[in-house]
């Protein structure tokens, strides 16, 4: 049995689009300008804004390890939803996955909380100060009577 090459392609190679699938096939499509096709070229620019969007979200924070980072994430995040740059459903998963997260900076901060009060590091400090006097004082009497 002769093994028989695979016929190549009528299209000049110099003039494909330059995407290759996750199997290693290459696009058929003419590039219509640089080097992708029309659609590789739309969905490799919605790729680049999703990074660009994700770098300006994350820009300067690293960890969301207290409420501030979160905070800033959240600010930003409303602004690029107010501005229209973020879909509506992304926002709102966005939104709810950083509200998770600063659920759990609060316990994990409660936690500390009560490790170190269990190895007597933290003191808590109760103020005994006298209340202030709220009874009021006897009403003088209307003018007029007595």
């Amino acid at each position: 049995m002769n093994a028989t090459p695979a016929k190549p392609s009528p299209i000049n190679n110099a003039s494909r689009c330059t995407h290759r699938s996750a199997s290693g096939g290459r696009c058929r499509s003419l590039a219509s300008s640089g080097t992708l096709c029309p659609t590789h070229a739309k969905s490799a620019a919605v790729r680049q804004e999703a990074a660009d969007l994700a770098a300006h979200l994350t820009a300067g924070l690293s960890e969301f390890t207290s409420a501030e980072p979160i905070n800033q994430f959240l600010s930003r995040l409303l602004l690029l939803l107010a501005q229209d740059r973020i879909s509506p459903r992304r926002g709102a998963v966005m939104a709810y996955t950083a509200n998770l997260l600063l659920r759990s900076v609060t316990v994990m901060q409660h936690d500390a909380t009560q490790a170190e009060r269990a190895k007597g590091r933290v003191v808590n400090i109760i103020w005994d100060l006298p209340r202030p006097d709220y009874e009021q004082p006897d009403a003088a009497p209307a003018p007029g009577t007595a």
